[in-house]
């Protein structure tokens, strides 16, 4: 049976990282359009073209650089690829995004995020995305897309909408800690793909399902816990004047 390529390549070796850079014309393509799109949209506004820029330039960050190539090897860097999408990317492409203040539920966002994190965490779909390049993208698109769906809600509400986006950051914040906390106090490995890639880097499969978990949790935990307090300043603050009328 012929050996099956995960789209980022083979599991590299500490000397040829440096190396492994991913020049996917069909990737860099469309991370170029969708950016330009965007930056066009935003150009009279010079705060939103940088939050924009530096959006997309982690982005690209994640999937081009030699990240993509290491997360075949250790399911920490695999982690790594997906918090520098959903903690560093998303936040910073949705609070640019030229829409006016969001009125809606953040519920669906909410659970699609929660959906997307933990199905493609568990082992069998995770496995998947190293057999099949369309199940490695159907993974980040919609990890990532319902990132940036969740982080339009919780950074654009109008203060009406402040209690349900502080109950929908302090969910988020739990469940995200929760899934890095099994995968950090965990007793044995579960991903497959990893169990003889992580030696070469000094880990063992344990090991590294263990820092992934923590990059995870702790990351993770703080931000959405941040942006749950930023809500609830806002209720605060439009509470206030009601309580001293």
């Amino acid at each position: 049976m012929a050996q099956v390529i995960p789209y980022c390549g083979l599991a590299p070796l500490p000397g040829n990282l440096v190396e492994r850079f991913n020049f996917d014309p069909v990737l860099i393509g469309s991370l170029l359009l969708i950016a330009g799109i965007h930056l066009y949209l935003v150009r009279r506004d010079r705060s939103a073209r940088f939050r924009a820029g530096l959006g997309w330039a982690a982005a690209a960050a994640a999937f081009l650089s030699p990240l993509c190539a290491l997360s075949v090897s250790l399911f920490a860097a695999r982690v790594g690829q997906h918090m520098l999408l959903l903690l560093v990317a998303a936040p910073l492409i949705a609070g640019a995004t030229p829409w006016t203040e969001s009125h809606r539920s953040p519920w669906p966002a909410t659970m699609a995020f929660f959906a997307a994190l933990w199905f493609w965490h568990m082992p069998m779909p995770y496995d998947a995305t190293f057999r099949s390049d369309a199940v490695y993208w159907s993974m980040h698109v919609t990890l990532f897309g319902s990132g940036i769906w969740l982080w339009h809600a919780l950074l654009g509400h109008a203060p009406g909408r402040a209690a349900a986006m502080l109950a929908a950051g302090t969910l988020t914040s739990m469940q995200m800690s929760l899934l890095g906390a099994v995968l950090t106090l965990s007793s044995r490995a579960f991903f497959a793909p990893h169990y003889f890639t992580t030696q070469a880097w000094g880990f063992t499969p344990l090991a590294d399902q263990q820092l992934g978990g923590a990059l995870m949790w702790v990351p993770g935990c703080l931000l959405f816990l941040w942006v749950a307090l930023r809500s609830f300043r806002i209720l605060w603050c439009a509470l206030e004047p009601a309580a001293t009328a």
